[in-house]
């Protein structure tokens, strides 16, 4: 029922910002608790950052707080990751993920997550 349309993925050298973008269709974006997740290659999917639903909580993984972001605005319903400071081990496939109602930290738990985008390839060089 929901779609969700990753963008803002690129080729950045090492110590440079990108932002991602991830745009819902299909629900009324304030019901819905956002994430992003990563997939480099030969590893598994791993979380990067969530907001809830009303945009107050967020949650952030160890590798990434102090340099990301997370943040959502309901009046474009547009969820955003602020990626600063980036380094090669950040590359990866950035995945968009949602899930209805919740807090930031129920996105860790993979099972519980609900609608998936296809993903935007950030390559960082060193």
């Amino acid at each position: 029922q929901v779609q969700l349309v990753e963008s803002g993925g690129g080729l950045v050298q090492a110590g440079n910002s990108l932002r991602l973008s991830c745009a819902p269709s299909g629900r009324p974006f304030n019901t819905l608790t956002m994430g992003w997740f990563r997939q480099a290659p030969g590893k598994e999917r791993e979380f990067v950052a969530a907001v809830g639903f009303r945009g107050v909580t967020t949650d952030y993984a160890d590798f990434v707080t102090g340099r990301f972001t997370v943040s959502r605005d309901n009046a474009k319903n547009t969820l955003y990751l602020q990626m600063n400071s980036l380094k090669p081990e950040d590359t990866a496939v950035y995945y968009c993920a949602a899930r209805r109602w919740g807090i930031a930290q129920s996105m860790r738990n993979l099972t519980t997550l609900e609608y998936w985008g296809q993903g935007t390839q950030v390559t960082v060089s060193s």
